[in-house]
């Protein structure tokens, strides 16, 4: 059966007195559990700028978590993901509605991933990100929603020019901006050894992607491996928060796929 453990740390940086990041998991009761839903781990980050952005994180947060304890049994996880994105940005964008006379914007970027069997499923909007490491090297499974990331796609930007961008931070979608919203979504196999982050900006803005594998892998634990992350972006930067989660794969359930449903493999 599918086995992980994981960590995890929010820290409002150097330069904040509040923290806008939210994050959150569901992990399962009972063997069936497991089987039948799996796992949801989740990070949010509060737009900054507009109002009540740790208001918008919490709320898509804990959206997503209650969509997911209340979804069908076997339900697959790449189309729940979507539904319950959008799900949240609806939450968010009425909350904002309603949050006082005339409404108040509110926005949060956030990025999920689900685990089962020996399926990874991540599900992201704006420019929190997903790591998959593996093999002392870490993997971008996200593509960020800015202005500069859209820009670098295009190539009429390069991938140094955007590190120095001063609209490096401008996002192009996010949650609870509009009334509807579309998630990037894709699925991976995942093998014993594997590590899972989900970060904000405020973590990934700081480190290198080549610097992230070998400091986890050198850590003792998982936490400890947290808490160098986000001292080092502390150290580096600090303007804003910095949040994380590090799922550790420690054993699979090799499962196929027949017509949607699953069946395990010898």
């Amino acid at each position: 059966m599918l086995e992980l453990d994981f960590a995890q740390l929010s820290d409002p940086g150097r330069a904040r007195n509040h923290n806008e990041d939210f994050i959150g998991h569901v992990l399962p009761e009972t063997v069936e559990r497991m089987r039948s839903h799996g796992w949801l781990f989740v990070v949010a980050d509060g737009v900054g700028g507009q109002d009540l952005g740790e208001v918008a994180s919490r709320t898509a947060v804990e959206s997503l978590l209650a969509g997911f304890r209340n979804a069908r049994a076997g339900e697959p996880h790449l189309p729940l993901l979507a539904r319950l994105v959008q799900a949240a940005n609806t939450r968010v964008y009425e909350a904002g509605k309603a949050a006082s006379p005339g409404g108040v914007a509110m926005a949060t970027t956030i990025v999920a991933c689900a685990l089962r069997f020996d399926r990874l499923t991540v599900a992201h909007v704006g420019d929190s990100r997903c790591y998959l490491l593996r093999r002392g090297q870490a993997h971008l499974l996200t593509r960020d929603h800015t202005v500069v990331g859209e820009q670098v796609r295009l190539g009429v930007m390069s991938a140094g020019e955007a590190l120095k961008a001063e609209t490096r931070h401008v996002l192009t979608r996010s949650v609870g901006n509009d009334l509807f919203v579309s998630a990037d979504t894709s699925e991976h196999h995942v093998f014993a050894g594997d590590v899972i982050l989900l970060c904000s900006d405020g973590l990934s803005g700081a480190l290198q992607t080549e610097e992230i594998a070998p400091l986890v892998g050198e850590a003792v634990t998982l936490q400890a491996a947290a808490g160098q992350l986000v001292d080092l972006a502390n150290q580096r930067d600090g303007s804003d928060n910095a949040s994380l989660q590090l799922i550790r794969v420690r054993g699979i359930e090799r499962m196929g796929m027949y017509r949607g449903r699953p069946y395990k493999l010898p």
